[in-house]
């Protein structure tokens, strides 16, 4: 069941891309995007995607500021953030309204990860 599940990961580190799909590829289906506007392209293109994991801190457009314009388009997506610094103001703000489900802190922990993404599709 779970491999049908549709995660599209955002993250600017190629490195950070390569472990991530390293580490979920035999449980879900993953897509990475290397910037905000990728992923809202890879969104466009995969509307059936039901998760979206991104990074906070990324050149261009943060992880928020993406995630605030894909949800427009995808209100059905669940957002998360990836973040290798404490909870922000601005996070916990983005927790509030609902925007992302929770964040998650680098190095990211694989089973918390597949717990949410799971318990969130069911």
């Amino acid at each position: 069941m779970s491999s049908s599940i549709k995660v599209l990961y955002v993250d600017d580190e190629p490195i950070n891309l390569l472990l991530f799909k390293a580490n979920f590829k035999k449980k879900f289906e993953v897509i990475t995007a290397k910037s905000g506007n990728e992923g809202l392209t890879i969104l466009n293109n995969n509307p059936d995607t039901k998760v979206v994991i991104s990074d906070m801190k990324m050149p261009g457009m943060s992880g928020l500021e993406f995630i605030r314009i894909a949800k427009q388009n995808y209100p059905n997506v669940s957002f998360y953030i990836l973040t290798g610094f404490d909870i922000t103001d601005e996070i916990s703000n983005a927790l509030e309204e609902k925007l992302i489900h929770k964040y998650f802190k680098k190095p990211f922990n694989i089973n918390e990860i597949e717990k949410a993404i799971i318990s969130e599709v069911k």
